[in-house]
Order: C-alpha cells, then structure tokens, then sequence
C-alpha cells in the first residue's frame, strides 16, 4: 500500500516537471478527402484522354469517345497526369505523417526539444528552457487568418509550436499558451 502511494506521488511529480504536447501533422481528414477527390479526378481525365484516343467510351458516364484526340484528348491526357502526379505527391505526404511531431518542455532536465517529422529526415531542435524569453500568441484574420503559439527565444527568431492547416479556436489558443506560459514561468505576449 505504502509502495503505491510513493509511486502515485512519483507520477505526480514527474507530470509536474514534464510537459509534453503531440503535433498533429499530414494526417489530417482534410487531407485524405483532398488526396482522394484529387486521384479519382485525374483517373477520370486520363480515362476520357484514353477513350478519346481508342474511340472507345472507358468511363461509365458521358461519352468521351467522341471528342477529337487534337487538341481535346490530348489536354485532357494532360491534365489527367498533372492530377495524378498531385495525388501521389498527396499520398507520400500522408503516408510520411509530414510535420507530426512533438514539442517536449523538461524542467528536470532544463531542455525543450521540439521535433517534427521531415521528407527524408526527423526534424529535432533542442536548446535550454533559460533561453525562452516568453510565449507568444500571434492572431490575424483575413483572407489568410492564422492562429499560433510559438516560443520567443534569446538570440533567434520566434518557434512556432502549433501545427500547420486550419487555426485553432481563440479560447483554446489563450488557454493552451497561458498553460504553457505558466509551466514556463515566462510572459505571455500578444493577446
């Protein structure tokens, strides 16, 4: 009983010292229904190239078959491949998790590491939890809106800890930034 009360109280106090968040990366929904939408439609532009040019109809709907081949077929045929060599680009980046990662803050140890998963390569920055000057929260709206935490550091320029895509609701974006700026010790800036 004894024992399991110091490990319950060790847990503790390890989840104090350490705070580690997950980085969603390529993985997203968005992305796979991109990726699909984008492989069905240059198959079927390539299809209607191919039936054009055999003069025979290869896709169930339509009629293909009847378009010239120049310059009709031909610019499909095109743009059938652009499409396809876009999916496969879209598949090796979901099948590769681009930009997953994790951003680790260990008071024990006094380091951050930030790692993200690259091409060809992980992605891992590491530097001394003294160097973070303070958290800054970035919100601009528009056309382009964009809604970030990132970590202002000594010496370089800002760290960006959210992930990439579609920006994260106001309210959780103050609570996550003053969570880390209080684990941190540090100010929170731009609200």
């Amino acid at each position: 009983m004894a024992a399991d009360l110091q490990e319950s109280l060790l847990a503790e106090e390890t989840q104090a010292q350490l705070l580690e968040q997950s980085v969603v990366g390529a993985r997203r929904l968005t992305n796979q229904l991109m990726a699909v939408v984008v492989s069905i439609g240059g198959t079927g532009f390539l299809l209607a190239s191919s039936s054009s040019y055999l003069g025979r109809n290869l896709l169930p709907i339509g009629n293909p078959s009847s378009l010239a081949f120049v310059p009709q077929g031909l610019i499909m045929g095109f743009y059938g491949i652009a499409a396809l060599l876009l999916a496969l680009y879209l598949w090796v980046l979901l099948a590769i998790n681009l930009g997953a990662g994790s951003n680790r803050f260990d008071k024990a140890a006094g380091v951050v590491t930030i790692s993200r998963r690259g091409y060809f390569k992980p992605i891992s920055a590491e530097f001394p939890m003294t160097d973070v000057k303070a958290v800054k929260l970035e919100v601009r709206d528009g056309i382009n809106p964009r809604r970030r935490i990132s970590l202002r550091v000594k010496d370089r320029r800002d760290i960006s800890l959210t992930r990439v895509g579609q920006p994260l609701p106001l309210d959780q974006l103050e609570r996550e930034g003053a969570e880390l700026a209080r684990f941190l010790g540090v100010n929170l800036e731009g609200l």
